[in-house]
């Protein structure tokens, strides 16, 4: 049991660190040009330790089957994400590439839908607790979350069609300018509250594990 609650630890510090290095890193690799030179190595990278917290917590409960389900589901999302990180890099030097600014629109859908999925995650695995506390609050910010998220989805959808509107850029002149950067830094906000609360979730359910682990000791 010590050994499956390591396991679970170990997989939500990565998840903890991994969300925001992965914005970071790849908000940089799509933007920036420092990164050029390391390549699409430090996306892999960040990518990759998302995947690896959840595969660390696959190990822990393997009999029940909802919290099988939602890793899955989550694991899925995450491939998607570790695939279509290098498309940040190719867009970055070929700019002008349809094919690679649809991939990061695919991409940018993926990471929410895998942030989605992590709630669901937090969600079975604090049902799995024995702190009652921590169940009720899983419960009650994993589906505020998720609210948040599918609102996300459908905002940033409506963003990048509308935006890309040949005739409204036409009709709203110097306007259209101040509304893209308006309308972009909106989601930027409505994204990162989700992102905040989730890593809030996880720090909280890792220092309720490590209480109870070294509490039953004492």
């Amino acid at each position: 049991m010590l050994r499956s609650l390591g396991w679970l630890v170990r997989g939500l510090s990565a998840l903890f660190w991994g969300l925001p290095v992965a914005l970071i890193i790849c908000a940089e690799t799509a933007r920036a040009s420092w990164l050029k030179p390391l390549g699409m190595l430090p996306a892999l990278f960040a990518t990759g330790l998302l995947l690896y917290g959840l595969w660390q917590l696959g190990r822990f409960q393997k009999q029940e089957r909802p919290w099988r389900n939602a890793l899955d589901r989550a694991k899925l999302s995450g491939l998607v994400n570790f695939g279509l990180c290098p498309f940040l890099y190719w867009q970055n030097k070929v700019p002008q590439e349809t094919f690679f600014n649809a991939a990061l629109f695919v991409l940018v859908l993926s990471a929410i839908i895998f942030l989605f999925n992590l709630n669901v995650v937090l969600k079975q695995l604090g049902a799995m607790l024995p702190d009652e506390t921590l169940r009720h609050e899983t419960r009650h910010f994993t589906q505020l979350n998720r609210w948040l998220l599918v609102a996300l989805l459908f905002c940033a959808t409506a963003y990048v069609v509308v935006m890309n509107d040949p005739r409204l850029a036409g009709k709203l002149g110097d306007y259209f300018v101040f509304i893209n950067r308006v309308s972009f830094w909106a989601l930027i906000f409505f994204a990162l509250l989700p992102l905040a609360m989730t890593m809030a979730l996880i720090w909280k359910t890792k220092e309720v594990i490590l209480d109870s682990v070294f509490g039953s000791r004492e």
